[in-house]
């Protein structure tokens, strides 16, 4: 089955200038009195998360494994006149790429459970190494502890539009043995009221728990470490309760 991840086409079905404004008033919030003139996102997809923090006058520079993914970035930044320095690169190898430091290294879009958890930790490291002293590591994803104790099956996107197209998205999830789950994504195309296409897309995910990632946080000396809701924004719903979360915390050490 294919990813949705070399469609991007279909991936960037959701965006529109409503989750631009919303990613970004998530940055201003993220970043609030924090000094960052550059970021790193080392799964940055097509850019939907983080182009916004262009306009907040911060220098952005992205990877991912993705090709179809980066050419779609290239073109939405080349729409707004950003400049974006793009790298094809797998995350646990960003050393591989990337010799100089950021003010901030990020990993986003739910990207990290892509791998096992093992796998994870050691890509924390590969981004610690390109944080600058005093800089910051950030992370967003899905909250894993709350979905393997609900243990849901679907999860339910509010129908959106493509011009007179009405798109409807369903995900379904499969719980697996060995803890490992596939998210198929089932999205219908609807013009007055037919369906005149269907396209089907599967994600395989190793969730990884908060606690993990936040232990991993501190054996790497890294302080006033903040859990919020994404966006970080929404205060309605605690951080348990929520379906995504963020991370974000400062580099002590050299």
């Amino acid at each position: 089955m294919a990813s949705v991840y070399d469609r991007a086409d279909i991936y960037d079905l959701l965006e529109d200038e409503n989750r631009y404004a919303a990613y970004k008033k998530h940055w201003e919030t993220v970043l609030d009195g924090k000094n960052v003139k550059t970021l790193l996102d080392v799964s940055i997809g097509s850019g939907s998360v983080t182009l916004p923090l262009v306009d907040l006058g911060v220098r952005l520079t992205g990877s991912d494994l993705s090709e179809s993914m980066l050419a779609n970035c290239r073109k939405k930044a080349a729409a707004r006149q950003m400049e974006v320095v793009l790298e094809c690169c797998d995350f646990r190898a960003l050393d591989t790429k990337f010799q100089n430091t950021f003010d901030c290294v990020a990993s986003t879009g739910n990207s990290l459970p892509h791998v096992n958890n093992e796998d994870v930790l050691k890509t924390l490291e590969q981004m610690d190494k390109l944080v600058a002293p005093g800089g910051y590591l950030y992370f967003d994803m899905r909250n894993w502890d709350k979905i393997l104790k609900d243990r849901n099956r679907f999860y339910l996107y509010n129908p959106f539009f493509d011009g007179d197209v009405r798109i409807n998205l369903v995900q379904v999830w499969d719980y697996h043995v060995d803890d490992s789950m596939t998210f198929h994504l089932l999205y219908t195309f609807e013009r007055e009221n037919q369906i005149f296409q269907k396209e089907q897309f599967e994600e395989h995910y190793i969730p990884v728990s908060r606690g993990i990632l936040l232990e991993k946080l501190r054996r790497m000396g890294y302080v006033d470490v903040e859990v919020m809701n994404f966006p970080a924004y929404v205060t309605s719903v605690a951080v348990e309760g929520g379906d995504w979360y963020c991370v974000v915390a400062r580099k002590t050490r050299p």
